[in-house]
């Protein structure tokens, strides 16, 4: 008899440690590309000023 396909089949031993897909419901961007500082003040500032009204 052959044991070794016995069982429940083993998982995967090493998973990437970083996975570079996107979320879901993430925004979605190209992989390394950085939005600047001023834009994601902007996104902040918008998201405060809806929490606000709300």
């Amino acid at each position: 008899m052959d044991y070794s396909k016995s069982g429940n089949p083993k998982g995967a031993k090493a998973r990437p440690a970083f996975d570079g897909q996107n979320r879901f419901g993430a925004p979605k961007q190209a992989h390394g590309n950085t939005p600047s500082k001023e834009e994601l003040l902007a996104r902040l500032k918008a998201a405060a000023e809806k929490k606000k009204e709300a």
